[in-house]
């Protein structure tokens, strides 16, 4: 409750959903609208604070708009794809291709404007951006690596997030 108060955009309670996930791997995500989803993974094996951050995460992808976003980007994709298509035949061979690559690095931006966009959250809530930083080195941890960052992700690399969040204020 605390978190969803302390955004830019508050909604109410009745506007909230949170769906469980059977599933044992550790994920959570925000689906658009008020709904996010979180694995029987996660709530097994997260503490409260490792669970704070997480979800600060994901309420900052709601609260910044970012599924509206890529709805909106990968509409624009096909278009283009559809289009460019009718100009160079037989170029939707590798539309495909260059679509997930500018998908992919929008992507990686949201993730860090919603790990900052998540500190600030639970700043208001009267937490610290510490604790985001310990739910990103828990998961690493718990991941056995580094996450994120290669050529095709959608994610940084969680070490770059940890640094990027230690150099901001």
């Amino acid at each position: 409750m605390p978190l969803l108060r302390a955004t830019n955009n508050p909604r109410r309670l009745n506007e909230i959903r949170v769906r469980v996930i059977d599933d044992p791997n550790i994920n959570a995500a925000n689906a658009g609208g008020g709904e996010f989803q979180v694995t029987t993974g996660l709530l097994q094996k997260a503490n409260d604070e490792h669970l704070r951050g997480v979800l600060a995460h994901e309420i900052a992808h709601d609260d910044l708009g970012h599924v509206a976003r890529a709805q909106t980007l990968g509409t624009g994709l096909n278009i283009g794809v559809i289009l460019l298509e009718q100009l160079i035949p037989g170029s939707s061979a590798v539309t495909p291709i260059a679509g997930a690559l500018i998908a992919n690095s929008y992507s990686r931006s949201e993730e860090l404007e919603a790990d900052r966009h998540g500190v600030e959250i639970l700043r208001r809530a009267g937490y610290s951006k510490e604790v985001m930083i310990g739910t990103l080195t828990w998961l690493m941890r718990t991941s056995g690596g580094g996450g994120g960052g290669g050529f095709l992700s959608t994610h940084p690399a969680t070490e770059d997030r940890i640094a990027a969040l230690k150099k901001s204020g």
